[in-house]
């Protein structure tokens, strides 16, 4: 069974070992992780973990940026190794798109390198677009950031 829930704080080392795997996820120490479960976090920040009959295989953080939570970023995203390729990383992006859309949110935005194919391919399917570009954004090896956005349809 598959399923997304809210991250907890005894899920960090699950998720640092999933990110460990990932070349392509953010590299966060135990400290960054741990603002997640934070008292005094902010209000929008969300942290999502997607299982598969009980195990921790992906996660998705992503917070608002804007006081009116209209827009938010995708800050760390990661799937395990072995569950890669099966749809768990749309099915974790389309909860959090759902839980944007439920807070009134308007637009995503997320930073992705350039040559990444498989990550683009799938924010693609969920409609982001490309916003921009950061030079040299990512080290090991230095590569452009392709910074995509989602746009909500929305009433004025």
């Amino acid at each position: 069974m598959i399923r997304v829930r809210p991250a907890r704080s005894q899920d960090v080392p699950r998720l640092m070992e999933i990110a460990s795997y990932s070349p392509t996820a953010a590299r966060w120490n135990q400290k960054a992780y741990a603002k997640l479960f934070d008292p005094d976090a902010p209000p929008g920040l969300v942290g999502s973990v997607i299982e598969q009959d009980g195990q921790a295989m992906g996660f998705l953080v992503g917070r608002s940026v804007s006081p009116d939570d209209h827009e938010w970023e995708i800050e760390n995203v990661a799937i395990s190794g072995s569950a890669r390729r099966r749809g768990l990383g749309s099915h974790l992006l389309g909860e959090f798109i759902r839980q944007v859309r439920d807070r009134g949110g308007r637009e995503i935005f997320l930073e992705v390198r350039e040559s990444n194919q498989a990550a683009r391919k799938l924010y693609e399917k969920w409609a982001f677009i490309v916003a921009g570009r950061r030079k040299a954004y990512y080290h090991d090896p230095t590569e452009d950031a392709l910074i995509l956005r989602l746009s909500f349809p929305h009433s004025v």
